[in-house]
């Protein structure tokens, strides 16, 4: 363990969520002779802290709530760090990177302060008031780190923009585990049985917890203008809070008459199976997406994707998709119309280009190498 590395992650919480998800798979797959993660949320645990446990690293919950840190939260952290001494500090999404900065500075040899950012900015008024206070915080703290990654290039130009460090930031995209999630024939009839579905109902699915920027309004406004002209289509909505217990969207289900068309799924951990069981995967996000990862999770899986244009997504699916306007439910019917009436050929075609645009450009082990070459740089 000599010449081996401490790295200390510090996020926000252990939800399960895109940007956590994409730490886990990196810890993962990093090489644990060269590095010794540790990994601390502010927050408290949650289901998804057994995956990370399971990983034998050191885990650290702080048990903040969605309120400003207080003296028992400092000395827990003061603790941590005391007793592992890292060689670099890694800040994960904006409270995490705000907290490596303080972080540091109870460290006896000053280590490194690196900041990984996963979203992007449209309007910085779109965002809560909080998370526009971080972001401007991070303008003052950002020429304080040794490097910033981005998972997105429009991302990275939306924050340097606003002030943050240039000299001193890289791109690393978001990796996929491309022997995770596979095309299945036994995965998709699996589901769709338990759906009641048939080979010769299209499914087209979201996978995105219920908040403001997934735009779930959008995507089933779009879907009360494409079941008139194809009444075999079928809805799936996968992600916390996308139940029947939420009325707001229950209640948009049925004035769109869409009843018999949705599936409300709330959270599920089995995404290899949903996205293989797919025709069509869609991000509809209004903003704040970077690069997001249920889309090339699908793609991994040769399901065809049709995102709006925010963040990096139309670089990501290429030629392999459809990238249609924000906020624009016409367009998005539309998109969805001319995959479906494309012949079976096309179809197929389209979903394997996809999968090979993740083996030849974002494949999880390729992305690991990008961040172990920051470590050692």
């Amino acid at each position: 363990m000599k010449n081996t590395k401490t790295i200390l992650f510090i996020i926000t919480n252990f939800d399960r969520n895109g940007a956590q998800v994409i730490l886990y798979n990196i810890l993962s797959k990093i090489d644990r002779s060269l590095f010794r993660p540790i990994v601390i949320s502010l927050m408290s645990t949650s289901d998804f802290n057994n995956q990370f446990q399971e990983l034998e690293i050191p885990i650290y919950a702080l048990g903040m709530q969605q309120r400003l840190p207080n003296i028992t939260h400092f000395s827990k952290l003061v603790s941590i760090i005391k007793k592992h001494q890292p060689d670099i500090i890694q800040g994960w999404m904006y409270h995490g990177n705000i907290a490596s900065c303080f972080a540091s500075l109870f460290c006896s040899h000053s280590p490194p302060v690196i900041w990984s950012i996963h979203h992007s900015i449209n309007e910085l008024s779109a965002e809560k008031l909080l998370t526009r206070l971080l972001i401007r915080m991070g303008t003052l703290l950002s020429s304080f780190t040794r490097e910033i990654a981005y998972v997105s290039k429009t991302s990275q130009e939306q924050h340097e923009k606003l002030g943050y460090a240039t000299q001193k930031s890289c791109v690393i995209p978001n990796g996929f585990d491309t022997s995770l999630f596979v095309p299945s024939a036994e995965k998709r009839n699996a589901f769709r049985n338990e759906l009641n579905l048939t080979e010769a109902e299209t499914v087209i699915g979201i996978a995105a917890r219920y908040h403001p920027m997934k735009d779930h309004h959008n995507f089933l406004t779009a879907a009360a203008l494409l079941v008139p002209k194809f009444p075999n289509v079928h809805f799936v909505l996968v992600g916390d809070g996308v139940d029947e217990s939420n009325t707001t969207l229950t209640e948009l289900v049925k004035t769109a008459r869409l009843q018999q068309h949705v599936h409300l799924l709330g959270k599920r951990i089995d995404m290899p199976n949903i996205f293989a069981a797919l025709d069509i995967l869609t991000s509809a996000s209004a903003y704040g997406e970077a690069f997001p990862l249920v889309v090339g999770e699908a793609m991994s899986c040769q399901v065809t994707c049709v995102v709006t244009d925010v963040g990096d997504s139309a670089f990501l699916v290429g030629d392999t998709g459809i990238v249609v306007p924000t906020k624009d439910p016409e367009s998005l019917a539309n998109s969805w119309s001319t995959l479906i009436t494309r012949t079976p050929e096309q179809r197929f075609l389209m979903g394997k280009a996809a999968r090979q645009r993740i083996l030849d450009s974002f494949s999880l082990e390729s992305i690991v190498k990008q961040y172990e070459g920051m470590y050692v740089s």
